[in-house]
This record gives C-alpha cells, structure tokens and sequence, in this order.
C-alpha cells in the first residue's frame, strides 16, 4: 500500500490523470498477478503433499507467530522483530519509482513498473507468506474441482487488490499526494494479526471446524 500512495504522490506532480492511470494501475495489476502465482503455487504445493497434521501445526504455528508480531506492531509499531518491507529496501524502490517518472517514453516506464510490482510482491511475500499459506491450506481441506479452488483464488485475490484499487481510484480523481501514516499502518497491522493469529489458533486446536 505504501509503495502505491508513494507512486502516486509522486505522479500527482505530473497532474496527468491517463499517465498515473496507465503507470499506477500496471503497477496494482501486475502485483495482483503476481500474488495470485505465488497463492497457486501454495495450493498446488499444498494438493501434492496431501493432508497432514504435521503441516497444520506448522501453518498453525507460523499464524499464531505471525499474527502475534503484527499485532505488536500496533502497540510498537516496527520496534524490534516486524514483519513488512524492510527500510533497507525502501531506499532503492524510491529509486526505481523516480526513474520511472523520470523514462524517455512511456514503453520504458511500463517495463520499469512492471518490475517494480515484481520485485515489491517478491519483497513483500517474504514478508507476510503466513495468511496466503493458511488460506490455501485451509481450501485443500475441502475435496474441490481445481476450477472450484482456483475460483478461491481469485475470491481471495479480488478482496486483497480492492483497497488498492479503491487508493488508486482516489488517487486519479483527486489526483491526490496522500501518504499512509503510521496510525493507519497500525490499524492495518491489528487487523491482519488478528486474522492470521485466528486462523493459526483454530489450525492449531480445532482444524475440524474449518472443514
């Protein structure tokens, strides 16, 4: 998200609606592709090792920890162990966003968007791999066609871009330089643990109530 309103904040100087849509939403699509991979490459993953307790206690685990550490963050936002982008990064994708901007044509700046959206995905399922696993492993515990789960998939991927979308819309009709804070960041972070956290629990003690 914050990558999307810095790339926006960014492109509102050019006060040129077509560019940020063409530029901005290649940007949300290719990452919407991309998660929508790495989502099928857990849930054939998960379809070729079959089910297994022993996997569930890991997933299990894995959520509950994850989903304790984001909800840290809302109390102490990114001290000690967090889980998101790490700022080490961040210096090099403001980079790649500038030269974006700053691309002779406008072929140049989608190539270069594009990779940036792969390389932020790349960056960011690192990150936070623990909800997608626990939904994918949770939809193989149900025996679907494959047009049934990857029809999931899709569910799933249409409500993780929407508020990306939504930013974007936002963004181009306003042609706004909003950046998320940090209060919202944390509020973000609470939500999300608790989720995984959730999840994780259930997997861990009652996987039978998500069948």
């Amino acid at each position: 998200m914050w990558v999307l309103l810095f790339m926006l904040s960014l492109l509102a100087g050019l006060a040129d609606r077509a560019k940020m849509l063409l530029i901005a939403g290649t940007f949300v699509a290719v990452e919407g592709l991309a998660y929508f991979a790495f989502m099928a490459a857990w849930l054939n993953l998960f379809l070729l090792i079959g089910i297994s307790r022993i996997t569930e206690l890991t997933l299990g685990g894995i959520g509950v920890v994850a989903g304790a550490i984001n909800i840290k963050d809302f109390w102490a936002f990114r001290r000690g162990i967090s889980l998101g982008i790490p700022d080490a990064a961040k210096p090099g994708l403001y980079a790649r966003m500038r030269r974006i901007l700053q691309a002779e044509n406008i072929v140049a700046a989608l190539v270069g968007t594009v990779l940036l959206a792969v390389l932020v995905q790349a960056i960011e399922l690192l990150c936070t791999a623990g909800l997608p696993a626990l939904y994918t492993r949770i939809l193989t515990m149900h025996q679907l066609d494959w047009w049934t789960y990857y029809g999931y998939l899709v569910l799933y991927n249409v409500v993780y871009m929407l508020d990306d979308v939504v930013v974007l819309v936002i963004g181009i009709i306003t042609i706004s330089h909003y950046r998320l804070h940090e209060r919202e960041g944390r509020w973000l972070k609470l939500i999300s643990g608790l989720v995984m956290a959730g999840l994780g629990a259930v997997l861990l003690l009652q996987p039978k109530w998500l069948i």
